[in-house]
């Protein structure tokens, strides 16, 4: 049997740098941001202010996952703390999704009851923070994209930009024609956004805590490429899982036929899965194949070809 373990990444301490410079510029731009809103009376500023807190929220929650994330396996935690990454931006996926439900419920009532809005300054503020946001999500976008954690963030700040560029546009209507439910729509636009962009971010976490296959792997398809192989005659109990979103493992039972050694071509498999699938965290059980029965098996989902067979799931007890 082989073992690989798979490394935390050399960079992490760059991603938590860059990281805490998109801190910064999103702490500075919201308090004056929720300043301007009060003034100027506008849901759409307040609104955005509001998830620039949570963008404030989600850049430290990102920041603490990476240093823990980097924490090597020890104790009961063999595997290490990879799925803190899936954690933080399942996190920051359920407080979009609620942030979205709650400026949702007011920018209703807000479009049955219009209020006075200054949209001088709601255009021009909303000017300044597509601005500030693309500055932040350009500094997070430093760190490693591969990572749900960077990718939660990132998704907060790409999803101010286009808030902002909808409470600029509220703002000129306001200016040109003084129609201020362009305000709350304005506000209703970027709930939407803000719950499609949490939902799909809880959608991924989901996947790495349930333990599925990468969505860009076929775990059938691996098991053909791997039967495929000279000098292997079949490949079970394939399983092909996430430890966090960029941590891809498998494990599987490899039957290999004689005159082959099995560490060889075990070598060869694990090589297979590094390039092809980016699958570093690999555990095969090699054995040579024999004309034994193996009770438990079925050929349901089996592949026939010139090197070997491919049981991807045992059949039920």
């Amino acid at each position: 049997m082989s073992h690989d373990h798979h490394s935390h990444s050399p960079g992490a301490g760059a991603d938590r740098r860059w990281l805490l410079a998109a801190l910064a510029v999103v702490l500075a731009f919201m308090v004056a941001e929720i300043v301007a809103g009060l003034l100027a009376h506008s849901l759409a500023l307040i609104t955005d202010a509001g998830h620039m807190i949570t963008d404030a929220a989600a850049i430290g929650v990102a920041i603490v996952a990476v240093r823990i994330g980097r924490r090597p396996a020890r104790g009961a935690y063999t595997y290490g703390f990879a799925r803190v990454d899936a954690l933080s931006g399942q996190a920051n996926g359920i407080t979009l999704v609620l942030l979205a439900i709650w400026f949702g419920v007011v920018g209703i009532s807000r479009l049955i009851s219009p209020g006075a809005v200054h949209g001088g300054v709601v255009s021009v503020v909303a000017a300044v923070g597509v601005g500030v946001n693309l500055l932040a999500t350009w500094l997070a976008g430093r760190a490693d994209r591969s990572s749900l954690n960077v990718r939660g963030v990132l998704a907060h700040l790409i999803t101010d930009v286009w808030a902002f560029v909808a409470t600029f546009a509220a703002g000129l209507i306001i200016v040109w024609t003084g129609w201020t439910r362009a305000d709350a729509i304005a506000s209703l636009l970027v709930a939407a956004l803000m719950a499609w962009t949490g939902w799909a971010l809880i959608r991924a976490a989901g996947r790495v805590f349930l333990e599925a296959a990468p969505s860009d792997i076929d775990p059938f398809e691996v098991g053909e490429r791997l039967a495929a192989v000279d000098g292997v005659a079949e490949v079970h109990d394939l399983h092909v899982w996430q430890l966090g979103a960029a941590e891809r493992a498998m494990s599987a039972h490899v039957l290999v036929n004689a005159p082959y050694d099995c560490h060889e071509v075990s070598t060869r498999l694990r090589a297979i899965l590094a390039e092809h699938y980016g699958i570093g965290h690999v555990t095969l059980q090699a054995d040579h194949a024999d004309a034994t029965d193996r009770p438990g098996w079925h050929d349901a989902g089996h592949c026939d070809d010139a090197h070997g067979q491919v049981h991807v799931a045992p059949a039920a007890q």
